[in-house]
C-alpha cells in the first residue's frame, strides 16, 4: 500500500514563501513519478509540477514556473515543493501524487495517478 503524506501547509502572506513536503513511508519514492496538484474552492484540480523517475525531468504549470521547485530528496525519500513568491491565486489544498511509471510524468490529467495523499491547506493572504 503507497500511502502519501503531505505536510508543510498553512498561511502565508503574499510574497512569501512556503516548502510542501511528500513522504512516502516504506516506499523507494525514485521508482515513482510524483506530482503536486491543487484545487481553490470551487475549481478544478489543477496540475503544479511533476519529476519522473526515470531522469528527474521536471514540469511546470506556467501560473507557477519561476516562483515554484519540485525536488526529489532520495536520502530522506521525500519529494519537496519550495513555493516562492505567493499570490492568493496559490490559495488551496495541495496534494501529492504517485504513479509508478516508466514514462515522463505529466500534470494535465490527474488519471495518470494512482497514489494519493489527503491534501495540505495553503492559504495566501495578508
Amino acid at each position: 500500500q503507497v500511502q502519501l503524506v503531505e505536510s508543510g501547509g498553512g498561511l502565508a502572506q503574499p510574497g512569501g514563501s512556503l516548502r510542501l513536503s511528500c513522504a512516502v513511508p516504506g516506499v523507494t519514492l525514485a521508482y515513482y513519478n510524483v506530482a503536486w496538484f491543487r484545487q481553490a474552492p470551487g475549481k478544478d484540480r489543477e496540475g503544479v509540477s511533476c519529476i519522473s523517475a526515470s531522469d528527474s525531468g521536471t514540469e511546470y504549470a506556467g501560473s507557477v514556473k519561476g516562483r515554484f521547485t519540485i525536488a526529489r530528496d532520495s536520502a530522506t525519500n521525500t519529494v519537496y515543493l519550495q513555493m516562492n513568491n505567493l499570490t492568493p491565486a496559490d490559495t488551496g489544498v495541495y496534494y501529492c501524487a504517485a504513479d509508478l511509471s516508466r514514462i515522463a510524468c505529466g500534470i494535465y490529467y490527474t488519471s495518470l495517478y494512482d497514489y494519493w495523499g489527503r491534501g495540505t491547506q495553503v492559504t495566501v493572504s495578508s
